[in-house]
């Protein structure tokens, strides 16, 4: 593996593979906004805290491409996991007028903390974040409101009270990520070939929802031994897509979840495994929204020394010992329609301190994942499960 969108595809997979075992019929995460928020962190981590942060997200399978040869060294591996973040940000953030997509980092320091200058200075110039003083220690509400205000700015209204009340108690450091992408569909449902259909929620169970239908062609492709076929539809531009996997069954999801890896998804929705076909496309429209505190998630991942006040070293944010993270938060948008789709997500890391018929049909009348891909760079910004829309 030699690239961040690689180490990125890796993490977002096995975050899926984790939130799947929640209750929660309807997943949705941006795996971009929390590898960017943790980056920050990472960036401020040392020792073992650093290599279990690196683990859980990839970066250590990371090679160093400017060289052509494998980093050894801690530094030398970071500065280019930095380095390819800073393209990627770069790369997303070219104005264009074909979509909506904005990405927005931001450090709120204790304004009475020493941080380390170098620390700062590379959280600006690599995430291309903004940095602000709190008054964390005499006005903790005032400064989770302010917080969950300018999030609210940067994802249009859609994510609200990112923080929750009484989470900035002890907090030294906030780490902000917000993620907002509006699209229309390269070739848009007509609203009069939308109508009311059923949607299996299993064999037995199945609830109305309004299907919209196009027929077009698509890039598609069947996976025969996953029983289960993927397509994908381009968004205004083509930079990006909705790319759907809908498994043959109705009940066939689980069986896709259990073989999800990252190398298939990369394989299947590869250019040389989809072709383009013309397609009976039934698509539900559906809004889902969702809140994760991943704090156990990414425990259970491995990254443990950074929430432990004993273990925790981000002495590349600070001289002193006691920085420890204490929460990490996601909130979470999708809104899909005949136009297109309006997506959103912020992440906030809190530190603290101590057959075969002329055309291919695609029903989604059953549950299905589908993730938002910037195809250039092959970042999958939100990944989601829609089993009840």
């Amino acid at each position: 593996m030699n690239s961040l969108s690689e180490a990125n595809t890796h993490f977002a997979v096995d975050l899926f593979q984790q939130l799947k075992k929640s209750e929660k019929d309807n997943i949705f995460y941006s795996p971009l906004s929390i590898s960017l928020a943790l980056a920050m962190t990472y960036s401020g981590a040392q020792g073992n805290t650093a290599l279990q942060i690196g683990k859980v997200l990839h970066f250590n399978d990371i090679t160093d491409s400017t060289r052509g040869r494998a980093s050894t060294a801690h530094v030398e591996k970071l500065r280019n996991v930095h380095q390819q973040f800073q393209k990627l940000l770069t790369e997303l953030k070219k104005p264009t007028d074909a979509y909506d997509l904005s990405i927005a980092n931001r450090l709120y320091g204790e304004k009475e903390f020493q941080f380390r200058q170098e620390y700062m200075e590379n959280v600006k110039k690599f995430y291309l974040a903004s940095v602000e003083s709190a008054d964390f220690r005499n006005a903790p509400e005032e400064s989770r409101k302010k917080i969950n205000s300018w999030v609210e700015s940067q994802t249009k209204g859609k994510i609200n009270d990112l923080l929750p009340p009484d989470s900035l108690e002890f907090a030294i450091l906030v780490l902000v990520n917000a993620v907002y992408f509006k699209g229309l569909w390269d070739k848009k449902f007509d609203t009069k070939s939308t109508g009311e259909e059923k949607f299996w929620l299993n064999k037995d169970t199945s609830k109305s929802v309004q299907m919209m239908r196009q027929t077009s062609s698509f890039n598609f492709a069947a996976l025969e031994d996953m029983q289960a076929k993927i397509l994908e539809i381009p968004y205004k531009g083509k930079d990006l897509s909705m790319m759907l996997l809908l498994p043959n069954e109705v009940d066939g999801l689980k069986k896709l979840e259990d073989k999800l890896t990252a190398e298939k998804l990369m394989e299947w929705t590869s250019s040389q495994n989809m072709s383009e076909k013309t397609v009976d496309l039934c698509l539900p429209r559906f809004q889902v929204e969702e809140s994760y505190d991943l704090r156990d998630t990414l425990m259970s991942m491995g990254m443990v020394d950074a929430f432990s006040p004993q273990d925790a070293n981000f002495l590349g944010m600070a001289e002193s010992w006691g920085l420890f993270v204490s929460k990490i938060v996601h909130k979470s948008f999708v809104e899909v329609n005949e136009e297109g789709t309006e997506a959103t997500a912020a992440t906030g890391v809190v530190v603290v301190e101590r057959t075969s018929p002329i055309y291919e049909s695609f029903h989604c009348n059953h549950p299905f994942l589908f993730f938002i891909k910037h195809n250039k760079t092959n970042s999958i910004l939100f990944l989601g499960r829609v089993s009840s829309p």
